[in-house]
């Protein structure tokens, strides 16, 4: 429940997907929610939106506007209302995103972030955008969670990967090979090398997060731009991105990507009523 000021009124979560809910369940769902909370109106956004959601919401092509996101929202039932994501091609060029529009856009309109300038969504798959006059522009994703979460679960780096990962110096090692050098997949199997002769002690798993998001941030600054960045996302993990683009000479200004959410979320509706 979000409040008329953007504040999270009250949260529910569960362990619900999409692909866990099964054909023709999500208005069962859409009902259990009123039942909690009374028929207050619904905004979905993120993969509901998808061929593999509820019904899908086509891809607005970038530059987006708010107003083209909210022009695009999809009514699958009276009152609730599904958010589009946003498409770029630009010949071989093409990506996509679904959710972290309205995290953006809930930045901008609190302006914690700039209407022309570089922003990073660090998450599973990490998003570089070029905010144009408070559109969304050309955009990037990059795979660093997914990435570091299949190497900690899979293959030969899973025991060296476990531990909790610091913004500490081995972290700082790595984000400072991966912006200098572009052999990732190379210094990915140092790591287990390294171990397996006793070449110094290391916490891997910092460094392998730091190589990562080093090698991430590179391809991002790519995008161009002089002005500080903007990190919309956990904090947890902004923290590191602005750590490794502090190491690249970059300043940068976090945002708590749940309280974007919400901002979001109003923004949204406040242009629906």
């Amino acid at each position: 429940m979000v409040a008329a000021g953007g504040q999270a009124h009250e949260i529910l979560d569960d362990s619900l997907g999409v692909l866990k809910i099964e054909d023709g369940g999500f208005p069962a769902e859409i009902a259990s929610i009123r039942q909690h909370h009374g028929e207050e109106p619904v905004l979905l956004a993120g993969m509901i939106g998808s061929n593999r959601g509820w019904i899908e919401a086509p891809y607005v092509p970038a530059p987006a506007s708010l107003d083209a996101i909210v022009a695009a929202i999809r009514w699958p039932q009276d009152g609730v209302g599904i958010v589009p994501g946003v498409s770029y091609r630009s010949g071989r060029d093409a990506d996509v995103m679904r959710g972290e529009e309205v995290q953006i856009f809930g930045a901008l309109a609190e302006e914690l972030a700039p209407r022309d300038g570089l922003l990073c969504h660090p998450g599973t798959h990490a998003k570089w955008v070029r905010m144009e006059s408070g559109a969304i522009g050309p955009f990037r994703s990059v795979m660093t969670g997914e990435l570091f979460s299949t190497l900690s679960r899979h293959g030969i780096l899973i025991d060296r990967l476990q531990e909790d990962v610091f913004p500490n110096d081995d972290f700082r090692a790595g984000a400072e090979h991966g912006l200098a050098h572009d052999d990732l997949t190379a210094e990915l199997f140092s790591i287990r090398a390294r171990y397996l002769l006793g070449v110094g002690a290391c916490d891997n798993a910092s460094y392998a997060s730091g190589l990562l998001i080093g090698a991430d941030v590179r391809i991002g600054l790519a995008f161009g731009g002089t002005g500080p960045i903007a990190l919309i996302g956990r904090p947890d993990l902004t923290a590191l991105y602005a750590e490794a683009l502090r190491l690249a000479g970059r300043d940068a200004t976090q945002i708590d990507g749940e309280h974007a959410f919400l901002l979001g979320a109003r923004a949204i509706a406040e242009r629906l009523t």
